[in-house]
This record gives structure tokens, sequence and C-alpha cells, in this order.
């Protein structure tokens, strides 16, 4: 990659990725960082129907598990937990939210609400304290979502063998004692990784990457629909879109992971080009919700366009085909829950607001600034609150 396409892909890693597709005339672009990106939509999801490209273990999960059955046992163990977890998310999230000053500094603060709703769920209540708090500082630290800076970077290497050390001494307390019903995500990945599967220290690295695989995309996409929901419309009245719209269309306008790729099993035919076992081959969630051919006005932020019965385009924030997120659906929910939250009786604005994404193992936002401002009650709501005195 040449030094001007690195600056320009730093300046907007997604412009530069559209330009790379107007300039193709094959469905079929190089990647910087090396591999291949399948732009044209309809063989992008001939590719993710593809039988060669969907045999194998998943790469998410890299060799921490020995086969496909296992990661699959795995993520929907975690994602029943998550499920089974909404209400008390939401309860504690509508209590982190009544804490939140009038002006915040976003995406950090987001990370801060989704940790705080998510935090019995990773490690319940009755894990020591020393270990949650090791956690909590990895969720703010960089461990879960990657830092900026190289200084914090740092830092977060520093932290993350801690935690992991920590999380193996407790994978081993509750392997000692029994695991019954999941009580939270690491119970969940003790019950699907029996002891001759999985050593001690490899579930904990693996409650590691779930905890980064959870946290990141939901802190990211909150950030984002904060950021679009309030750019695209006046602070002096309330959002006309209800939270779950604004939710999908931020999915779709700027997916977290704006890029899927496979490492091939098997030799793959597209495009009328062969790619051979062990090429890097992608499709780019971003680019296929931005197809002009099934979009309309693909490049304009409308969560009105979710309002009811329409022709969507392909649509997979969360991935596609046999490999798609297991917890998808969790996700919206918890993402969804969390707008709700922030918005409800309140004016939303932003200061420092910038559609260009910083790429930080994904598509997250640059930082801006959120001024939350509660609306007075009505007459109703006095009425209301004082029994109508």
């Amino acid at each position: 990659m040449k030094v001007g396409d690195r600056r320009r892909f730093r300046r907007d890693p997604l412009a530069y990725l559209e330009d790379l597709r107007r300039r193709s005339t094959t469905g079929l672009i190089p990647l910087p960082g090396g591999g291949w990106c399948v732009t044209d939509a309809e063989l992008a999801q001939t590719l993710l129907r593809s039988p060669d490209y969907n045999t194998g273990r998943s790469g998410f999960f890299g060799e921490l598990l020995p086969t496909r059955r296992a990661q699959i046992d795995v993520g929907h163990a975690v994602r029943d937990v998550l499920r089974a977890g909404v209400p008390h998310y939401r309860a504690a999230l509508t209590e982190a939210v009544a804490a939140l000053p009038a002006t915040s500094r976003w995406p950090d603060a987001g990370t801060l609400l989704v940790h705080h709703g998510l935090e019995d769920l990773l490690l319940h209540p009755e894990t020591p304290a020393a270990t949650r708090t090791l956690m909590r500082r990895a969720a703010l630290g960089g461990v879960a979502v990657r830092a900026p800076h190289v200084w914090q970077r740092a830092r977060a290497e520093v932290l993350r063998p801690k935690l992991a050390t920590a999380l193996t001494e407790q994978v081993r307390h509750r392997r000692e004692r029994g695991v019954g019903e999941p009580r939270d995500v690491l119970d969940a990945v003790l019950s699907a990784c029996p002891p001759a599967e999985a050593a001690d220290r490899t579930v904990a690295d693996l409650h590691l990457m779930l905890f980064r695989a959870v946290m990141a995309p939901l802190s990211a996409s909150l950030a984002w629909s904060l950021l679009l929901a309030c750019l695209h419309h006046e602070p002096t009245s309330p959002w006309p879109w209800p939270a779950d719209h604004v939710v999908r269309e931020a999915l779709r306008h700027r997916p977290m992971a704006w890029m899927l790729g496979r490492v091939l099993p098997h030799a793959v035919k597209i495009g009328g080009t062969e790619f051979p076992p062990g090429e890097l081959l992608s499709v780019s969630p971003y680019l296929l919700h931005h197809d002009v051919r099934h979009w309309k006005d693909p490049d304009a932020f409308q969560p009105d366009r979710w309002a009811g019965p329409g022709l969507y385009g392909p649509f997979i924030p969360f991935g596609a085909g046999p490999f798609t997120c297991a917890g998808a659906a969790v996700a919206h929910t918890l993402i969804s829950e969390s707008l709700t939250a922030l918005s409800h009786d309140a004016r939303l604005a932003v200061t420092g607001g910038d559609t260009r994404p910083a790429m930080a193992e994904g598509n997250v936002p640059r930082p801006f600034t959120l001024h939350r401002t509660l609306r007075p009650p009505t007459g109703h709501d006095i009425a209301h609150d004082t029994g109508g005195r």
C-alpha cells in the first residue's frame, strides 16, 4: 500500500473503499492489508451461500476450540445467558443513564454504560471483587474496545494478562465446585467446554475474547446510533423515530463490522476468478448496505425506511450464512434498549460529530460530545405524579 493510499485510508476508510469499488470492473477489489473483497452484491451473496466458503471452523475462535460443533455450542450458550439477562441489563442501564452527566464524551461514555448493564452478566456478583474490578478496568482501559492512543494500548497489554490469570483461577474454582445453570457468560462457556476439551486457561481466554466481542459492537453501534440520529434531527424536539428504527439504520449506515473475511478452506471460483485455498476472501457489509441497486438513497440516514414493509437490500451487520453471529438478535435488542434509555424524556444533541469512522478493530465513531437535557414534566405528568392534587 503506497504512502498516499495509507493517508487516504486513514482520513476516510469507507470513502477509500467505495473508490476502489468504483474503479473495479470485475466486482472484486484487492484489499490494502491483503486478500480480496467481493464488492458486487449478487456475487457477494452467492459467496456467502457457497458450501466451499462456509465449511470448516470459524476463524473468530482461532485455535481455542477444536471443532465447529464446539464453537456453535459456546456461541449458543453465551447467547442464551445474554438473552435471559435482558431485563437485568435494562434495569442496570436505566440506573447508569440516570447518573450520566448532562455532557459526556463518546464513544467512551457508551462503553461505560454498556459495561454497567453487562457487568453482572459477564461475571455474576458472587465472583471475587478483585476479579470483577479487573474486568471493569479492562472494559474502560482499552482491553474490551481498542484504545486510540499507543500509551493506552500499552497499558491495556499490561492489564490483559492480569485479567486472564484471575479468570483462569475463577475457572478452576468453578470447576471444582461444579457448574449448574449458567449465571453469567463465564458459566456459559464452562458449560459448553468439558475439561477434557478445554483447559482452564483456554476457557479464560475464550471468556476474554467473548467479552471483547460483546462489548465492542454494542458500544460502537450505540455511539453510531446516537451520533447519526442527532446529526439528522433538530435537538429542539423529540426524535420522530422509534429507537429500533434508529438502530437498524445505524447498523446499515455504519456497520461496526465493515469487512467480513475468511481464509478459504477450499478453492472458490467467483466472478470468473478462482481463488486457491488459503486466500483471504471477504465481503463488506458497508458496501452491500450502500449498493444503489438494492437500497433507495443508500448514503442518506433515514430511519423511517424501516417503518413498514418495504424492499430492503442485503442487510448483514452481524454476518450472514452459517457464520452469522449467534447473538445478533440479542445484540440488536441491547443496543435498542440502551438508546431507549438515553432518549427517554430527554433532548439529545451532539458537538464535534464526524461521520468518517476511525478504524479500531472495526468501524467506530470518532470522539464526539453528547449533550443530554432532561425535558421538564408536562402538566399531565405532574398530575399523575401527585395523584391529581
